[in-house]
């Protein structure tokens, strides 16, 4: 008798999807009026039929605070996206609930619901204290992505120009201080200097939450092979994305186009706002190309060849960007992607460790550390 067909809705429902980068958080913030989030909402990628019928059985909220705030001001936005996000959890009960722990995933995804981890975008909301670090994982955030788009005076951003070099000693202390609680240290949008100064300093596993291979899309979010090299090494695992500029490469070129046009224009090409005020003009004299969804599975595999299946998971950064990838736009298609992969050859353990088992291996490591240095 032959195998049996393995399905990518079969696998999804056996084995919990974790899924590393999602900001609809900022997109409600941003509406203003309250939304339902157990129908079909328009304008975003996400929702609560569109999450059961993509089989996410797990999902990092990203608690994002803009570059452009600093201070008391990005501390108080981020305790207010913790909130936002905490009380859209609590508001559905039977779909969501808070996760703290690799075994609370395990326990919310078995029981039918959506495991909701927090994540916290950006090193500039703790405004240079460990003490609001320390605070941010007792409300319940399990990653901080050291920087986002702009350096933080501790360690450099991917799309910033160099000045720590990497990270200084207090980024040093950050790192140290976020394993020794178990918050996992988030790598995406920070330079490579930072990512090796980071694995230099980790006794733990790191993440990069939302990010694709340098090698497939030379796009400075995305993570070199040297550095995806030392994954198996540290136990760490990266995310791959699904945004077009990280995706394809015409996507990027395109992507550093209308970054350069609002530098000539005396915008700050990394603010996503002035991007956008002159998007509309830039697209209109240049076509978008589109990304698709089997350049992201290219991605994966080169993820899976240069560090090992056991190091690649999925970040799609659903609703953080206004662009999408054909096939892959919104949380409802990823079972498209696994069936692509299954197609390619992938087996049922290689589809597992990328949907959630890596992810949760390097989460419980990360409190097993926290445990013994505690200890």
């Amino acid at each position: 008798m032959s195998e049996p067909t393995i399905t990518a809705p079969d696998l999804l429902r056996r084995f919990p999807l974790i899924d590393g980068h999602n900001d609809l958080p900022w997109a409600l913030r941003g509406r203003g009026a309250p939304v339902n989030l157990a129908e079909p909402v328009s304008g975003t990628h996400t929702d609560l039929p569109r999450l059961e019928a993509g089989g996410v059985g797990a999902q990092f909220w990203s608690v994002y605070v803009p570059a452009s705030l600093a201070g008391d001001t990005a501390v108080t936005t981020v305790l207010e996206q913790i909130d936002l996000a905490r009380r859209m959890i609590a508001a559905y009960p039977r779909a969501l609930e808070l996760a703290l722990t690799a075994t609370d995933v395990e326990r919310v995804f078995a029981s039918g619901q959506v495991a909701s981890l927090l994540g916290a975008e950006g090193g500039h909301a703790i405004a240079g204290s460990l003490g609001v670090l320390r605070m941010l994982y007792a409300l319940g955030v399990r990653y901080m992505t050291l920087t986002h788009n702009a350096n933080v005076g501790w360690a450099d951003a991917a799309t910033d120009q160099k000045a720590a070099g990497g990270l200084t000693d207090f980024g040093r202390d950050v790192v140290r201080e976020m394993q020794r609680m178990g918050m996992l240290v988030d790598l995406s949008h920070v330079s490579p200097d930072t990512m090796h100064d980071t694995l230099d300093v980790a006794a733990a596993p790191v993440i990069f939450s939302h990010s694709s291979a340098r090698a497939v899309c030379d796009n400075p979010r995305n993570v070199p092979d040297d550095v995806l090299a030392r994954l198996p090494g540290n136990g760490g695992v990266c995310m791959v994305t699904f945004v077009p500029g990280f995706v394809s490469q015409e996507c990027s070129d395109w992507l550093a186009g209308l970054k350069a046009e609002a530098a000539r224009r005396g915008l700050d090409p990394r603010s996503f706002d002035q991007l956008r005020s002159i998007e509309p003009g830039w697209e209109a004299a240049h076509p978008r190309p589109q990304a698709t969804l089997s350049q992201v599975a290219d991605h994966i595999d080169h993820v899976r060849r240069v560090a090992g299946v056991e190091h690649v998971g999925l970040g799609g950064d659903f609703d953080g960007t206004t662009d999408v990838t054909v096939g892959l736009e919104d949380v409802s298609t990823y079972p498209a992607l696994f069936a692509e992969l299954l197609a390619r050859g992938w087996t049922e353990p290689d589809c597992a460790a990328l949907a959630g088992g890596n992810l949760l291996r390097a989460l419980r490591a990360a409190e097993s550390a926290a445990a013994e240095q505690q200890a």
